[in-house]
């Protein structure tokens, strides 16, 4: 089945899951999704509220809808209602009940999670149905709140990551005529507490429907409570709704110490702030506690929030502050941004678990499930100062392994279990080896991964106004894309292989592609209308080329076919 118009009856019957033309629908959504961008930069919102129903009502936004709830990580993992959609004839079938008259969201599923403090954050976990109804809201949403977000704020949303935050940290710190005093502001219970009046005047979509997800309460024991603040902790549109809530925090600070101003230069008041974690930067201790707090404070008491007493604190940059498991300080003058010892501690205690609960594994299937702690972990952390850290994570894990080893064989000796469990590759010593099965029944090599192999690359900070819904921005995130690409040894292997297809040469002037004359990533459809990263969608250009095309709206293909304007 094929879907050509974007505004497809949503009642018609549809005959198959595997059917649907997939293409055709991430083009309508995106195509939709820049309008509404467009509308918004205009301050259209009669359009922008015509272009949300609109999408909300078509088949392509359903059916991505629900798309995204049955292939997530929580597609399994039922409401109150105890209903899942596993097979293709429930996902198909569950487009055309996607309605919006008559419904109705049932409460959530309350479940507690444990915290690193000791105590248990709430949980909530909607139907599957309410699910993709608020992620269907949600591709009519997003686009606004990408266009309307503050442009220091990095949390939960796209393109954008826990780097960027850090890396503007960095850019706010590192100078030394850069402010020296910090508030980190931690609010009480934010998505708990925020207000639903403010929530229903401010948030700029279909009224009833979110009046129904912010009443629909939560069973707990069998039995129902009322929810009369907040957003649901597991809702699908409640990281954007917080995000909403919270941006305006950045403007106000503008507004109360403009950036062109002596007062505001001299003030040197910044925000970084990542979902509901935030520092503000000041010149003085007293600025932030007797000014900046106040104002911060107010801006929270208008949407039902409040900063928290006992984790909200005001420190000079020489005594370093925690933000995002990382710490940030300067040494005499010199700012370094670090792995804060509590991440390094739960880590290393992750490790030890996974090796105490694999004492009768083999070696090889004991690498393969350390293997991506550590190479998740190493990741997040490799764009700051954390050489030494990886290394002694590394001897850590290595002393931990050793026992693991003795316990396995306390019979023999030092050099008999060297021999069957380390071996060396070039400089590297001890490198911790075991076998696994894979593909064919071939029995394959596995060594542990050290954190220390991983290279140190500074992040590049995101541009504030960047927005990935925006085909004005599709070049940018192209280049981004490219970049990331060439730092990372697998992604490299991809743009290989893209060089090879074109026989090293670029399709618009036909010229080799070298070292000397640059390239960059091309998407053939683009991103912003659908386009996906795969090989299949990808060129390399030159820059000058990729230039060219953008600006002239050239069609280009596949090497092989002509480039048609």
């Amino acid at each position: 089945m094929t879907v050509a118009q974007t505004g497809a009856a949503s009642h018609e019957l549809v005959e198959g899951w595997h059917d649907l033309d997939w293409k055709a629908i991430q083009h309508n959504v995106r195509r939709l999704q820049a309008r509404i961008v467009k509308a918004t930069k205009e301050k259209r919102w009669d359009k922008v509220k015509a272009l949300q129903r609109l999408l909300t009502h078509s088949f392509s936004g359903k059916a991505l809808a629900v798309r995204r709830v049955t292939e997530n990580d929580g597609s399994t993992t039922p409401g109150v209602d105890q209903v899942i959609w596993d097979t293709p004839q429930k996902k198909a079938q569950a487009i055309v009940t996607l309605k919006q008259r008559g419904y109705h969201p049932q409460p959530l599923r309350r479940i507690y999670i444990p915290k690193r403090n000791g105590r248990k954050r709430p949980l909530g976990i909607p139907c599957v149905k309410d699910r993709a109804m608020q992620a269907l809201y949600l591709l009519a949403l997003d686009p606004v709140a990408e266009t309307t977000a503050d442009h220091s704020s990095y949390g939960f949303r796209k393109e954008r990551s826990p780097a960027d935050a850090m890396a503007q940290c960095f850019n706010l710190f590192a100078r030394k005529t850069s402010a020296q005093w910090v508030l980190e502001g931690d609010i009480k219970g934010c998505f708990d507490a925020i207000s639903h009046p403010w929530l229903l005047t401010h948030i700029p979509m279909e009224k009833a429907m979110l009046k129904k997800w912010l009443q629909a309460g939560y069973m707990e024991k069998n039995i129902l409570y009322p929810t009369e603040a907040g957003t649901p902790q597991g809702g699908i549109c409640s990281p954007v709704l917080a995000n909403m809530t919270l941006d305006g925090m950045e403007q106000a600070l503008k507004d109360a110490f403009p950036p062109t101003t002596r007062k505001g230069q001299q003030a040197k008041i910044h925000v970084v702030r990542y979902a509901d974690d935030f520092i503000i930067s000041g010149a003085s201790k007293e600025l932030l506690e007797h000014t900046v707090k106040p104002l911060v404070e107010g801006f929270m008491r208008e949407r039902g929030l409040q900063l928290s007493e006992e984790k909200t604190s005001i420190t000079h940059i020489e005594n370093g502050f925690n933000f995002l498991g990382q710490n940030v300080r300067k040494y005499r003058g010199k700012l370094l941004i670090k792995p804060t010892r509590e991440s390094v501690r739960d880590f290393l205690g992750k490790i030890r678990r996974v090796i105490k609960d694999n004492v009768q594994a083999t070696a090889g299937h004991l690498i393969a499930q350390l293997n991506p702690i550590i190479r998740g972990w190493a990741m997040y952390h490799r764009h700051v100062v954390s050489s030494q850290t990886f290394s002694k994570v590394d001897h850590s894990i290595f002393q931990t392994i050793w026992q693991w080893v003795k316990r396995r064989h306390p019979n023999k000796g030092r050099r008999w279990m060297k021999e069957k469990y380390f071996h060396h590759i070039g400089a590297r010593q001890w490198i911790f080896s075991g076998e696994i099965e894979g593909r064919a029944g071939k029995t394959l090599t596995i060594r542990l991964m050290a954190a220390n192999t991983l290279a140190i690359r500074r992040h590049r900070l995101i541009k504030g106004a960047a927005n990935p819904y925006d085909p004005q921005w599709e070049a940018y995130f192209d280049e981004r894309l490219g970049t990331k690409w060439q730092q990372h040894w697998l992604q490299r292997r991809k743009l290989i292989v893209l060089w090879r297809e074109q026989e090293g040469k670029c399709p618009i002037c036909n010229q080799k592609i070298t070292k000397e004359s640059g390239w960059s990533l091309f998407h053939i459809h683009p991103r912003v209308y659908g386009g996906t990263d795969t090989l299949t969608n990808l060129l390399l250009l030159h820059p000058y080329c990729h230039e060219r095309v953008r600006y002239q709206k050239v069609k280009v293909t596949k090497p092989g076919a002509q480039p048609v304007p």
